[in-house]
């Protein structure tokens, strides 16, 4: 079977390239477009594939153009997609994606046929999870699917990695008890902690507050500030980033969690 389990998101990528974002209301000319196949999912399971990892795919695209062009695409990067299922009643997910010149980006996910991925999928699937070493997830598929996959993954002892991304106010933090790492970005990590953060030892502070949630360990992303790491037992890591020019943050996050996955 697979060092890792992915059950996630496939987006198709919608990718304008512009001198900056247009105001409410405003047309403008874009520089260049292109599409790509995306979703947190899918380049999470391409990125570990592409490091070396054994990984294999869970999830949902819909019966059109789309479909076919994400799931070659995974299998280019020597994901096994077998698991992956189509849609008659959900298109592909899709993600609309404007990038400025100075690399700032604005995204409109539609989900689409992640949706459509049923906590009976994880049941079906119970085997591929437990003969896994990792399970990582993310939050574009239903609360119930995921909560569902996690109490497989703890009954077989296979670890469990969430990216709480996208974070929503309206989320049940209960199921942080059956995560073993999370993984946050800087906005998601002040939601989560109630406070907002403007250094190092603020996110600490933050981090050490999700623990208590029930994450064995926490990764959270800050940016130009770099990453900051934390366990139950204490160990607190932060390591630095070199300043860079920005051209596109669109998956830079992705790159970091992925190598921490794999």
């Amino acid at each position: 079977m697979a060092d890792v389990v992915v059950l996630g998101s496939i987006l198709q990528d919608l990718i304008s390239y512009a001198s900056r974002f247009p105001r409410p209301g405003e047309s403008i000319r874009g520089i260049s477009f292109e599409v790509g196949c995306g979703g947190r999912g899918a380049n999470q399971a391409a990125q570990i594939a592409r490091l070396g990892g054994k990984v294999i795919m869970i999830g949902m695209v819909g019966n059109d153009i789309f479909g076919p062009l994400n799931i070659e695409n995974l299998q280019k990067s020597g994901v096994i997609t077998d698991y992956i299922e189509k849609s008659n009643a959900a298109g592909t997910g899709t993600a609309t994606v404007t990038v400025t010149e100075e690399g700032e980006n604005e995204v409109v996910v539609i989900l689409g046929a992640n949706l459509e991925i049923k906590p009976s999928r994880a049941e079906q699937l119970e085997n591929v999870i437990a003969n896994s070493k990792l399970l990582l997830c993310q939050y574009e598929i239903p609360y119930d699917t995921l909560k569902r996959a996690f109490e497989i993954a703890r009954q077989h002892n296979v670890k469990v990695f969430f990216n709480f991304a996208p974070s929503t106010p309206e989320f049940d933090l209960s199921i942080l008890e059956l995560v073993d790492i999370l993984c946050t970005n800087r906005s998601e990590t002040e939601n989560l902690a109630g406070h907002s953060i403007t250094c190092i030892d603020e996110a600490v502070a933050a981090i050490k507050k999700i623990i208590c949630l029930g994450p064995k360990a926490v990764i959270t992303t800050l940016g130009a500030k770099g990453v900051v790491a934390a366990t139950r037992e204490g160990l607190i890591v932060h390591v630095p980033v070199p300043p860079v020019k920005a051209v596109d943050a669109t998956v830079s996050a992705f790159c970091i969690r992925n190598k921490c996955q794999f």
